[in-house]
């Protein structure tokens, strides 16, 4: 009898979410690296396939093994490649926990990688992009975590000024009078590994239009291991689902101990049909393919996709 073939790992899930492509691999326990190009961004590096390699910032939700792991890999090929010095971002409790990891490669190697590394308060932020700024969002999960909002800072004119010609405003604001406010819109939430909680009620979250979420759980008898292991269940998402007013829900960290299958079956019983073009499950590679296909032939591509 001939072996079987190795397993299958790290295909990276994909998503065109417009404006956004939305593109990593999550799988609880093993990995999780999710990259957004157009952000310049990816939220943690349990692996470092090459695609994250172009973000040249990295946002740690918190120290795990499979959410970290692949940072010393991350710095050191973008130092080879030259693609500049990698930055990550991270709670500030275990800012120093990583400087201490990469130290260990220093002398391991016998070589110093450039590497920089940005400790964040809860609230604090980080400007990854002139006026888009990254800001952490103190999660529950046993360990110093973070969950983080992507937000675009934009002027608008005060109402009071909107009827006002463009020759007088300029005189108010040489005066020194305000006339604009500045709007922080959110762009794109990501919830990182957490229990259920406030912070997943604030409005960051509501009104991001983009939420990537982890649920780790999908079974009845599996709320109990949510709870304990301060991970989200399905039933948390459809509870969230009423608060959120995001058009897409990307689900990551999913566990081996369910199918997509079986996930996508629960996600029918349990999510309103109203809701249900909502979610999407980022590793569910035959339905996002699908998907994008669609796209594709909405804008005049209607090519199949090859793997």
């Amino acid at each position: 009898m001939l072996p079987r073939r190795p397993f299958s790992t790290g295909k990276m899930g994909f998503l065109y979410v417009p404006p956004y492509r939305i593109q990593g691999v999550s799988v609880a326990g093993e990995q999780t690296v999710i990259h957004i190009p157009e952000l310049d961004l990816a939220f943690d590096i349990g692996l470092c396939p090459r695609p994250a390699l172009s973000a040249s910032v990295v946002a740690i939700t918190h120290g795990h093994m499979d959410h970290v792991a692949g940072l010393p890999y991350y710095f050191s090929q973008r130092f080879f490649q030259k693609m500049g010095v990698g930055t990550c971002v991270c709670h500030e409790e275990i800012a120093a926990a990583i400087q201490k990891m990469m130290g260990g490669w220093v002398d391991l190697e016998q070589q110093n990688t450039p590497h920089n590394i940005i400790p964040l308060a809860p609230n604090g932020e980080y400007e990854i992009k002139p006026n888009i700024k990254l800001r952490g969002i103190e999660a529950d999960h046993g360990v110093p975590a973070m969950s983080y909002v992507v937000l675009e800072y934009r002027k608008k004119l005060l109402e009071k000024f909107s009827n006002v010609p463009q020759s007088k405003l300029r005189e108010i604001k040489l005066s020194g009078t305000e006339i604009t406010q500045t709007l922080q819109l959110p762009i794109v939430a990501f919830t990182g590994d957490t229990a259920m909680g406030d912070h997943l009620c604030r409005q960051e979250f509501v009104r991001s239009p983009i939420v990537i979420s982890e649920c780790t759980f999908f079974e009845k008898d599996h709320r109990a291991r949510a709870s304990v292991g301060k991970h989200l269940h399905i039933d948390d998402i459809v509870e969230l689902l009423t608060i959120w007013g995001a058009e897409d829900v990307v689900l990551v960290h999913m566990s081996r101990r369910t199918t997509i299958e079986q996930a996508r079956a629960v996600i029918a019983k349990k999510v309103s049909p109203s809701d249900l073009s909502r979610i999407h499950i980022l590793m569910d590679h035959r339905t996002n393919r699908g998907r994008y296909e669609k796209q594709l032939e909405l804008v005049g591509g209607g090519e199949k996709i090859v793997d």
